[in-house]
């Protein structure tokens, strides 16, 4: 007990900037000691496998080849992604199309009123279709790579990488493992803060986990690429080309991310950044069809009733705004045009906004929205043909500003529902959920706004 005292009193003389600098000695020094203990009293049969790891953490960890290396791998899940969730996702569609056919014949056969047909199939029904028919497929091959990643060791690494680059801005170095989990949903990444022991860095992962698109995003970032950066290109390189432009747009939200935690830190979130231990687990070989269908399963559930309580009132919703009119014009009607000088303002129009508005509850309703509104069909739209579907946007005014600010917008701005649920349930403060509400909301604004004006005023649209 007396050392302790003297330990802790000799730590607390130390000046703030050196603190890190003596608990990293600290920290090897154990590690050197451990090792000569283990040398003396552990014989090592086989001395391969036992420095396996640490030459393969000289490559994955290294500040020459981390960062590429790390890229690269989450190239190759995009691609693979991109490349493996088109036929899958056509095959939903024309799955829930066919149901949705004897659907309305069974409406039909019982004289139902055309409002309930409306509400429950145009609506309900065809809201959630498209939600899982453009959300699973792409899940589906995402996580199950994720989740080998991680059963291999590898994303602790990760983690390791990126622990220093979250250390400078003020931030917790477990970020990056909160970051990684909204990837695939930014609600469930709230509840995995919980590993961040600081309340303050805590509150940063929370207010800035939503820079990260999540698989709600990931179709509209995928088609706007595919459809107008990739336009020029096809096969193989089309994929290519809309996996870089996806990753780009990763990394602007990673960047964001690390500049928002730093900005907060230094004002609102201020204080001294805490220090970890990461130990790095060995590299070990993943069960991979176990990993694969655990989970893909487990996601599959969670969409389905994300589908389902979330994403089908917002149909429903859409359906009777796009039917209700007040003289001529429909509400929904009546919105955009409200909104349309605004959003003109931001290199978008007002359907665009509408969307994202309505599509609050999920980010995964905002295309088919969209598309209803384009079409005026007052019921959500499903457009199979890829040919077809730039068309309905071209006759619409768009040009390649539209969909890169689309797609940055998409990016920025504000959480969906379930997760906005999430931060209040977690902090249990108004003030700090109205913050991850407008922060990102402030931002996505002003980058979409400083776009269209810069791209304007140089006369590139």
């Amino acid at each position: 007990m007396e050392q302790l005292k003297r330990l802790e009193a000799l730590t607390a003389a130390i000046p703030a900037e050196q603190v890190e600098d003596v608990r990293e000695d600290i920290v090897g020094e154990l590690f050197k000691k451990s090792r000569e203990l283990c040398s003396d009293a552990v014989t090592v049969t086989n001395r391969e496998l036992l420095y396996r790891s640490e030459r393969l953490d000289r490559i994955f960890t290294s500040k020459l080849w981390g960062f590429p290396i790390m890229l690269a791998m989450l190239g190759v899940i995009f691609y693979l992604t991109i490349a493996g969730a088109n036929v899958p996702s056509s095959l939903l569609a024309s799955f829930f199309g066919w149901i949705e056919g004897y659907l309305t014949m069974a409406f039909q056969a019982i004289h139902a009123p055309d409002w309930l047909h409306g509400v429950l199939i145009l609506g309900l029904f065809r809201g959630t279709a498209w939600v899982v028919s453009v959300m699973l497929p792409p899940m589906a091959i995402f996580f199950p790579a994720f989740a080998l990643l991680e059963n291999y060791g590898y994303l602790p690494r990760v983690a390791f990488n990126l622990d220093r680059l979250f250390k400078k801005t003020g931030a917790h170095g477990k970020q990056s493992l909160t970051m990684a989990m909204g990837f695939g949903c930014n609600a469930a990444a709230i509840m995995s803060t919980r590993i961040i022991e600081s309340p303050r860095e805590r509150m940063l992962a929370i207010l800035t986990n939503n820079f990260v698109p999540c698989n709600g995003r990931w179709p509209t970032l995928i088609l706007l690429a595919s459809l107008f950066m990739a336009a020029g290109f096809s096969g193989g390189t089309q994929t290519l080309v809309t996996a870089s432009v996806v990753m780009g747009m990763v990394l602007i939200g990673v960047v964001v991310t690390l500049t928002v935690s730093w900005g907060l830190s230094k004002t609102a979130l201020k204080g001294v950044p805490s220090h970890y231990t990461l130990e790095l687990p060995p590299y070990r070989k993943p069960k991979i069809l176990n990993t694969i269908l655990r989970s893909t399963l487990d996601k599959t559930v969670y969409v389905l009733r994300r589908a389902i309580i979330v994403a089908a009132p917002a149909g429903v919703l859409t359906w009777v705004l796009a039917n209700i009119y007040i003289g001529d014009t429909s509400i929904l009607i009546h919105f955009v045009e409200f909104l349309d000088p605004f959003a003109r303002a931001l290199g978008l129009d007002g359907f665009i906004l509408m969307a994202f508005i309505i599509g609050l509850p999920a980010n995964e309703i905002v295309l088919p929205i969209l598309l209803m509104g384009y079409l005026a069909t007052g019921s959500l739209t499903e457009v199979t043909d890829m040919f077809a579907l730039k068309q309905i946007f071209l006759d619409q005014g768009w040009t390649w500003l539209t969909a890169l600010n689309m797609m940055l917008f998409s990016l920025l701005h504000y959480p969906c529902g379930t997760t906005l649920v999430n931060i209040w349930k977690e902090t249990k403060s108004a003030k700090w959920t109205f913050l991850s509400f407008a922060i990102p909301t402030a931002i996505a604004i002003g980058v979409t706004f400083l776009v269209a004006q810069v791209a304007r005023v140089l006369g590139w649209v």
